[in-house]
């Protein structure tokens, strides 16, 4: 799957002015992070499994 392909999903936290908005997409292997305002902009590719391990460390530990 090329990132032209990706279906981007904005974050429910980013606010409504535009000044912080994050979109991911996902794919079978890994999770695609990118700032909205610049979609040409540099991305963090992250592992599925790598993904999963934080969203559990950080299910755990919210305040």
């Amino acid at each position: 799957m090329s990132t032209t392909e990706l279906s981007w999903h904005k974050s429910s936290y980013s606010s409504g002015d535009g000044d912080s908005c994050v979109e991911i997409a996902t794919s079978p292997s890994a999770v695609h992070i990118r700032d909205s305002k610049d979609r040409q902009g540099p991305r963090l590719i992250i592992p599925a499994d790598a993904w999963n391990a934080f969203l559990s460390y950080a299910t755990r530990h919210a305040t």
